[in-house]
C-alpha cells in the first residue's frame, strides 16, 4: 500500500481531487473520497462536474444512489460501497483504515500538519510513504 501525503497551500482540495480522479478513472479504477464536512463534499462535487469543459466525472454521494455502480463515491465513511481501491481523505482528518486499498490519497492544509505528522509516524513499516507539496503551479515530491 501507498500512502501520498498532499500538502494544500495553493489550491484547494476539490481542485487537485479532480485531477486525481481523472486520472484512476483514465486507467479504470475506482476512488472513494471520504470527508466529514458536507460543504467540503458539495464543492468537491461541483469540481467533478466543471473539471472538463467537454465532460464530467461520474460520481455521487453514499446513499444517494446505486453506490455499488459509482466511479467515485463520496462519503463520510471509510468504507468502499464502490469496491475502490483507491481513497482521497479530503477533509485533511486522518481515520485508522481497516480496508486494505492500493493507494491512500490524504490531503492536508497547513494547519493539520501535526494531524499530517501523527498519521506519517502511524504507519506500519511495510506501507510507502511520499509527501508532496505545491511548488508554484506544480506538484513536488519532498522532504
Amino acid at each position: 500500500m501507498q500512502v501520498d501525503f498532499y500538502q494544500l497551500t495553493r489550491d484547494p482540495a476539490e481542485k487537485i481531487l479532480a485531477l486525481i480522479a481523472q486520472r484512476i478513472l483514465d486507467d479504470d479504477g475506482r476512488l472513494l473520497i471520504v470527508s466529514d464536512d458536507e460543504a467540503q463534499l458539495d464543492a468537491i462535487s461541483s469540481a467533478l462536474w466543471t473539471a472538463k469543459a467537454d465532460s464530467f466525472l461520474a460520481h455521487a454521494k453514499a446513499g444517494e444512489g446505486e453506490d455499488a455502480l459509482q466511479p467515485i463515491l463520496l462519503s463520510h465513511d471509510v468504507e468502499a460501497a464502490n469496491e475502490a481501491r483507491f481513497v482521497a481523505i479530503a477533509d485533511g482528518n486522518w481515520r485508522p483504515i481497516e480496508k486494505e486499498f492500493d493507494r491512500i490519497f490524504y490531503l492536508f492544509p497547513p494547519s493539520h500538519t501535526d494531524n499530517a505528522r501523527a498519521a506519517w509516524r502511524s504507519l506500519s513499516d511495510g506501507v510507502e510513504r511520499r509527501y508532496w507539496k505545491q511548488d508554484g503551479g506544480k506538484w513536488v515530491q519532498g522532504p
